[in-house]
């Protein structure tokens, strides 16, 4: 049962909290309904991208067997069989699909969508230079659009690019690590595991996360000043959030340059202190500035 758990990663589910965001920064955060669909989207997809991992460590299966740490996943190692694997997927795909229906069409077609695509990235475009990092961010974009298709709501143009950067960023950053690891340590197998680092060198990638760095930090300011933004929150408050966004590229760089982290962004973003911190402040800030009128009546202050 543990490698069947192993197999689903829960802990990359964190992802899915992008799924959120809409329902946060479109005021509808104390709305119980949308707040009961945005949990059903996001069960819903973590249910299908856990299908896709699945998907993904049988495809993935003999490069796996020679790389130091992933030769231990339960398929890679053979405690699950590939049939046990395909049948475990589409288990997973299943429930996914039943925790969708009570979502619009959009939603749900979007969900099914990502499927399609992270199955191809699997088998076929994870080999594909540039392709395999904007397929990434593609799939954070759809989370977002995910969550809000599922309340109605509008995404802002500039919140939607935010998330393009961000998601390059990380993405890259994973990159640059992996071409790292197999620089570093030249008998580990990594480049046999992953052909497409091939067609990466480390000055590459430093100057793709100095442009996706930047353009995450000036597109998010840009959302913050918007006139949608200050028109419908009522303050240009929200532009002091900045400095947590700052804060939060600016340490996750020195995790990648400084301590060499960056092979798996879950595990550097729920190992660090500073970058939980640091999230949960940015939340914090967001939700007292966006929501301040609601939060004094509450309390009778205002």
């Amino acid at each position: 049962m543990l490698d069947y758990v192993k197999l689903a990663r829960p802990k990359q589910w964190i992802k899915n909290f992008f799924i959120f965001a809409p329902l946060v920064f479109s005021h509808h955060l104390l709305n119980f309904e949308k707040i009961k669909t945005e949990i059903l989207t996001f069960l819903a997809f973590s249910f299908v991208a856990s299908s896709v991992y699945v998907i993904n460590d049988i495809a993935d299966r003999e490069s796996d067997r020679v790389h130091p740490v992933k030769k231990n996943r339960p398929i890679a190692s053979g405690r699950v069989k590939v049939w046990q694997g395909f049948v475990f997927a589409f288990f997973l795909f299943v429930c996914g699909l039943i925790f969708s229906l009570t979502l619009n069409f959009k939603a749900r077609f979007l969900i099914i969508s990502y499927f399609l695509m992270m199955a191809l990235y699997s088998f076929k475009l994870k080999h594909v230079v540039l392709l395999d990092v904007f397929v990434i961010a593609i799939g954070f974009m759809m989370r977002v659009l995910a969550g809000a298709y599922s309340i109605e709501v509008v995404v802002s143009k500039w919140l939607f690019i935010t998330t393009l950067f961000l998601s390059l960023f990380l993405a890259i950053s994973k990159r640059r690590m992996e071409l790292y690891f197999s620089i570093q340590n030249p008998n580990s197998g990594a480049l046999e595991q992953r052909k497409v680092l091939d067609e990466y060198n480390i000055r590459f990638a430093d100057q793709m996360l100095v442009i996706t760095a930047g353009g995450a930090v000036i597109s998010y300011a840009l959302y913050t000043i918007s006139e949608r933004t200050v028109s419908l929150f009522k303050t240009e408050s929200l532009i002091y959030t900045t400095i947590f966004v700052l804060y939060g590229i600016f340490r996750y760089m020195y995790l990648i340059y400084q301590k060499k982290s960056g092979e798996n962004p879950t595990d550097v973003i729920l190992g660090d202190a500073g970058i939980i911190v640091n999230v949960f402040l940015w939340l914090f800030a967001c939700i007292l500035i966006i929501y301040r009128e609601q939060i004094f009546k509450f309390f009778g202050l205002f």
